[in-house]
């Protein structure tokens, strides 16, 4: 049987292990494509310097851009992504969760 001692300090030890192993997780991102937008209206998605409609655009996703979220929580309702395909690939900013389509 153990001691007291030992059985403490066994628990602790487990206990360290279990909390470094879920905190060591990676964020993989989240696949989204470029959706709702008004065929009628500007027909694009604009992708910013920060998380407001203040921040200076530096492109124009058009619909089916594919792009990855770099962070898990949006800010305010904008997702900081990453363009993955077409013009603009590999371009990083910030978009308007309403326009973005989980696929």
């Amino acid at each position: 049987m153990l001691s007291r001692r030992a059985l403490i300090a066994a628990l602790a030890a487990m206990g360290i292990s279990l909390f470094a192993a879920t905190a060591v997780q990676a964020y993989d991102g989240e696949y989204f494509e470029v959706c709702r937008l008004d065929p009628y209206g500007d027909n694009y998605l604009s992708l910013r310097t920060c998380p407001s409609t203040r921040c200076r655009e530096i492109f124009r996703m058009g619909p089916g851009t594919q792009v990855v979220s770099i962070n898990p929580d949006p800010v305010r309702g904008w997702w900081e992504i990453e363009i993955l395909t077409g013009p603009g690939e590999g371009m990083r900013g910030w978009a308007f969760g309403r326009y973005l389509c989980r696929y």
